[in-house]
């Protein structure tokens, strides 16, 4: 559904109207997470969940996301004399609406994840995307500009915190004291903290963009950043709620956390390594022939991000131990350091303008991937050795697919040449075919055997969706505890 959107909006809205969104949206995703990043990590963690302490929690989050709305539509000239664009003080008061709808659904959410109904989150999310698209493209059809991407987000959310609703029968009752509620808050606070950082690290970028090369050079930017985001979205998002709920059971045997742990991480480098390596190869066919030609900028931006996708999707999972054994505090001070240095790395590179932002992504995931797990799992005696152990034959075997790769297409130029959309669809799938036949080669190699290969396939069959799993889905929704 978001290549689908994607291929249509890039056809009937132009790179500014992007711009001008990602200008408020960097911003409004950040309030409108409150809660979300938080709270939900705290019910996922937390031994016992009682009905006293979910519905303050709720009263909490939705009165926040009340308060938040109201100040981020007040903010909207104040945004507008930053980025220069008067439009933008009007796409901040309809974005600010996301803030309050997408704080109704976070309790709700969070007690379907805590109770492994991960099947209803991930299809009430597919349903919430099909509604931003259907609106989305609507009204772009219509003529609406950058306002069908606001108005498809607004519904986005909506549609989110309804199906949540339906799918959770629980019910917030009147908020009272309750043991439990001001460490909770805390907690949640401890985590927002971390990833408020964390979001600044990862959407300064947009901000000197936008600040300093405008709403169309931006509008390139974010649409190569998306293609080397969207890995993170799909395979580690889904999988953290997965993550941290099982290996909170874990954490006081080390030698089974370790395992679990281990065990994931090997299967997202072998295929973030592999998809890293690819879209490096294939980025600028990749977008000509989804966006389109006057997006070709995207695709030269994007060849830059490329090399970090495999390390952003190891780096990401750093969190899991944090989360898992209760130390939030220690990820947030985490965080600061790596919005020191992404900062930092950001500030080097603006001169050289929105490809040397997207080089300096890819730097930092180097520079802090080991210290990252260091510091991780510091408290409970695991180290990088083990990390390394895992990952240092699959990044080897993709640099050397991946090199192998572009030496044949250099010497054999078979659709080298070939124009138009046509042209980048056949580079797309021969290149990609030829790179993953040489990528699974050095695996096998490297491992004496397909082993790793065999790991992976075990995986993604137990993930699929059995009979017993939707069966289970139709059940009552949730139960949260009474206070004993």
């Amino acid at each position: 559904m978001q290549v689908a959107a994607t291929v249509v909006l890039a056809r009937l809205l132009t790179p500014a109207d992007f711009g001008v969104v990602t200008m408020v949206t960097t911003f409004s995703l950040l309030v409108s997470s409150f809660g979300l990043n938080g709270f939900t990590e705290l019910i996922l963690q937390r031994d016992e969940v009682t009905h006293l302490l979910a519905s303050n929690l709720f009263w909490i989050n939705l009165g926040a996301g009340v308060l938040l709305t109201i100040l981020f539509a007040a903010l909207g000239p104040l945004m507008a004399l930053f980025y220069h664009d008067p439009l933008v003080t009007h796409v901040a008061q309809g974005m600010s609406l996301t803030v309050v709808a997408a704080s109704a659904s976070v309790i709700h959410v969070a007690l379907l994840n805590r109770a492994m109904r991960f099947t209803a989150v991930s299809a009430n999310g597919v349903v919430a995307r099909v509604v931003y698209v259907i609106v989305s493209i609507s009204l772009a059809m219509m003529g609406w500009g950058y306002w069908a991407l606001v108005g498809g987000n607004i519904a986005q959310h909506l549609s989110t915190a309804a199906g949540a609703w339906l799918m959770c029968r629980w019910t917030p009752g009147l908020p009272r004291r309750g043991q439990g509620t001001r460490t909770s808050v805390r907690f949640a606070i401890h985590v927002y903290s971390r990833f408020a950082f964390g979001y600044f690290s990862g959407n300064t970028d947009n901000l000197l963009v936008g600040w300093r090369f405008g709403a169309s050079a931006l509008g390139f930017y974010k649409k190569a950043f998306d293609l080397f985001y969207t890995p993170v979205c799909q395979l580690v998002s889904p999988m953290s709620a997965v993550a941290v709920t099982t290996l909170s059971r874990f954490k006081g045997d080390r030698d089974q956390y370790q395992r679990y742990f281990l065990s994931g991480m090997s299967v997202l480098a072998l295929v973030g390594m592999g998809i890293g390596a690819d879209l490096t190869l294939v980025g600028g066919d990749l977008v000509r022939f989804v966006l389109g030609p006057r997006w070709t900028e995207s695709g030269r931006i994007f060849a830059f991000f490329g090399p970090g996708i495999g390390v952003m999707l190891l780096y990401h999972t750093h969190g899991w131990i944090h989360l898992s054994i209760g130390r939030p505090d220690r990820w947030f001070r985490w965080a600061v350091i790596e919005f020191l240095c992404t900062m930092g790395l950001f500030l080097i590179a603006l001169p050289w303008g929105p490809r040397g932002i997207a080089s300096a992504w890819t730097v930092s995931f180097f520079v802090l991937m080991l210290p990252a797990f260091w510091y991780a799992g510091k408290p409970i005696g695991f180290g990088i050795a083990p990390v390394l152990s895992v990952i240092w034959k699959l990044f080897v075997a993709s640099v050397a697919a991946g090199c192998s790769t572009a030496l044949l297409i250099h010497f054999v130029p078979v659709f080298t040449k070939a124009p138009g959309a046509l042209g980048a669809l056949a580079r797309l799938i021969s290149d990609s075919l030829l790179f993953w036949t040489l990528y699974m080669g050095a695996v096998v190699t490297l491992y004496r055997g397909p082993e790793p290969l065999r790991q992976a396939a075990r995986l993604f069959r137990d993930l699929l969706p059995q009979r017993t799993t939707m069966h289970s889905t139709s059940q009552p929704a949730v139960a949260v505890t009474s206070s004993a």
